[in-house]
């Protein structure tokens, strides 16, 4: 059954060539496609070599890389899942620097499969000017862009326009997967807000953690996917 989990991450400075390989590891059972694009010349293709100079250059204090993990629907095929993914990168990030990859590993309760997306990318908005990978990720130069890096697109924004765009994000997200679903048949849909915005009274299901899911007896695994199979939401009178 179809669910909404969106998180949005960062990256430090020395972290983003490490990340970049554990999402997109082919040696990984539960890797399903794996993709890159909007790189600039100087990176020859390579999102690591993009990563590497990302991590030797970027501010000390600055993200590396931005990362919506986001659940997908386990209703979809393989290529259906891809085009939905393809679909989210252009929406989510337009011309900045990307990868992203898919992972789709078996639930460890129940057993169903788990298809989600990481899409790591660069804030660094290209404008067209040709820089060296050190200028590219230094201080942006509002008055002479073309002595500075290129712009973050998260510079210069107040709280609350921020988490505005949060909530805008999560929403066109949601709307991203159900026009996915109806266009292949299915009747399930997803919804961002809350269950409290929703009117629903279900406690959010808590995660146990591979730890807590391994010490599970055969019963109590029983029970939770049990639990979890169910509606289990009653809407507020």
């Amino acid at each position: 059954m179809a669910s909404f989990h969106h998180c949005i991450k960062s990256g430090k400075r020395g972290s983003a060539v490490a990340h970049s390989t554990y999402i997109s590891n082919e040696d990984r059972d539960d890797l399903i496609y794996t993709s890159q694009g909007n790189l600039p010349e100087w990176a020859k293709g390579s999102i690591r070599l993009f990563w590497r100079m990302a991590n030797a250059h970027e501010r000390a204090n600055g993200a590396v890389y931005r990362e919506h993990e986001i659940a997908l629907p386990n209703e979809l095929t393989r290529e259906e899942l891809i085009e939905l993914a393809e679909r989210l990168v252009r929406e989510l990030v337009g011309t900045k620097p990307y990868q992203f990859a898919i992972h789709a590993p078996d639930g460890r309760i129940g057993g169903i499969s788990n298809p989600h997306i990481h899409l790591m990318y660069s804030d660094r908005v290209p404008d067209g000017i040709n820089r060296t990978p050190e200028q590219m990720f230094s201080r942006f130069n509002s008055k002479r862009p073309e002595a500075g890096g290129c712009r973050k697109d998260s510079g210069g924004r107040s709280p609350l326009e921020l988490r505005n765009e949060v909530i805008f994000t999560r929403k066109m997200i949601a709307d991203l997967q159900n026009q996915a679903l109806a266009e292949h048949g299915h009747d399930s849909c997803v919804d961002h807000r809350s269950l409290r915005e929703q009117g629903l009274r279900r406690r959010p299901e808590r995660h146990l953690g591979p730890a807590r899911v391994r010490d599970l007896t055969a019963d109590e695994r029983a029970q939770f996917t049990e639990f979890r199979g169910s509606e289990g939401q009653t809407p507020d009178p």
